[in-house]
């Protein structure tokens, strides 16, 4: 057949046109499975947050059934986040042996078996003792996604692709508070309890179904010296150890102020009904929206700009929920919501970018951090409001955006001193 018939050239020496391959195989917007994989990891999000706090708005009515001050009420919250924070770590280990999805599947069986027990708790201890086993199970969940997320998704895309796995979490979140304070205003606590078990179950099947299987994941070992090594290399890093922090004192800021606005919303001036305080975590969805924007705030004023960006609205946010005008505190609300969700986001996806190693480890000492400070601030903000009021609450929450921004000024310092050295030692 000629040239001429098949369209090729007929230039001498000409060379045929052939598209270059992408020699990076790893998932981008737009590209074949990344819209799977981002609404599995949305799902997954949902599920964790949903069953996570599923007590955190119904805590006045647990608090009147079980006959208990805000402050005990508040274990069950922090037993579930308390237990995720201590099993982070070894189910990032397993997830580098036996593989990502795997772990993350097993993690929400598990949780979502027991979150169907928890409705028939009988006591207050076994309410808690459960929480703190779901909370748990939960621990496969965050490191292992964020592990999977850096493997399988190109650099450029993956602070995007975590914004979305944290906009899920406050779409969990929310939508957890808002069912439960409406079910519980009609059918009590325990139904409205068990009706996110049931919402977690379809999340964590439609998850196991949609999530690709992982194409760039490399087995490491489960042994006890290899494991440490690798942990102390990461807490030997300056820049991890600071983003650790500053996961732990934004959630220290979130986990208390939410875990006490329904006292303080259902008690006087306010008086609201069950029903319409579990309807105010909608403010979850600004949450969403500063989430997923987070690769945006960084690309326009980097991550120390982002940072402080966050922890700005964090202050302001808490500063205007101090006025007793119902429409201030929800804008305050706001403001709190949007600032923790994009300092989060940004923090969590720069420990990712930051390890080029055992990333499920990385990923699991700020997760095992950032669930700490959850823990810390469901108790020590339902403390600091049993003994000074909201405004105890608000100062536990200023000390902890403070302590972010000193961080931020002292990575600052420290990355100028950095760019310095090369300098000095060429004019040298």
């Amino acid at each position: 057949m000629s040239p001429a018939s098949t369209g090729a050239s007929t230039r001498v020496g000409a060379v045929p046109s052939v598209p270059v391959p992408d020699s990076d195989s790893r998932l981008t917007p737009g590209g074949p499975g990344y819209r799977r994989m981002s609404l599995a990891l949305f799902l997954a999000g949902v599920a964790t947050f949903a069953l996570l706090y599923s007590t955190q708005a119904l805590l006045p009515l647990i608090s009147g059934e079980f006959g208990v001050a805000a402050s005990e009420a508040s274990w069950t919250v922090a037993a579930a986040t308390g237990g995720l924070a201590l099993f982070v770590l070894p189910m990032s280990a397993l997830s580098e042996r036996f593989g990502r999805r795997t772990v993350m599947t097993a993690s929400l069986a598990v949780a979502v078996t027991v979150g169907m027990l928890v409705p028939f708790a009988p006591s207050l201890g076994a309410l808690v003792a459960l929480r703190a086993v779901q909370g748990a199970a939960l621990a496969g969940l965050p490191a292992s996604a964020q592990a999977y997320l850096a493997e399988e998704v190109r650099p450029k895309a993956l602070v995007t692709a975590i914004g979305l796995f944290v906009a899920g979490n406050s779409v969990g979140g929310m939508s957890g508070r808002v069912i439960t304070g409406w079910v519980a205003q009609e059918w009590g606590w325990r139904v409205s309890v068990g009706v996110i078990g049931a919402l977690a179950v379809v999340c964590a099947v439609a998850f196991r179904l949609l999530l690709p299987a992982p194409r760039h994941f490399t087995a490491g070992s489960l042994r006890p010296r290899v494991l440490l090594g690798t942990v102390r290399g990461h807490l030997a890093d300056p820049l991890l150890r600071r983003l650790y922090a500053i996961g732990a004192l934004f959630m220290t800021v979130f986990g208390g102020v939410y875990t006490v606005i329904g006292y303080r919303l259902t008690a006087a001036p306010f008086g609201l009904p069950q029903g319409i305080v579990g309807s105010i975590f909608l403010v979850y969805l600004v949450g969403t929206v500063s989430a997923s924007t987070a690769g945006r705030l960084v690309g326009r004023f980097g991550r120390r700009g982002a940072l402080y960006l966050a922890g700005g609205t964090t202050a302001a946010g808490l500063l205007l929920s101090l006025t007793a005008s119902l429409p201030l505190v929800l804008l305050g609300l706001v403001l709190i919501t949007a600032g923790f969700f994009a300092g989060h986001a940004v923090a969590s996806s720069a420990v990712s970018k930051t390890a080029t190693r055992g990333r499920a480890q990385a990923s699991a000492l700020y997760q095992s951090a950032y669930y700490i400070g959850s823990s810390a601030g469901s108790t020590v903000g339902a403390l600091a409001f049993h003994a000074d009021g909201w405004s105890g609450t608000v100062g536990v929450g200023l000390l902890a955006v403070l302590g972010v921004v000193t961080i931020t000024v002292l990575g600052s310092r420290a990355a100028r001193v950095a760019e310095r050295g090369p300098l000095v030692a060429d004019a040298r």
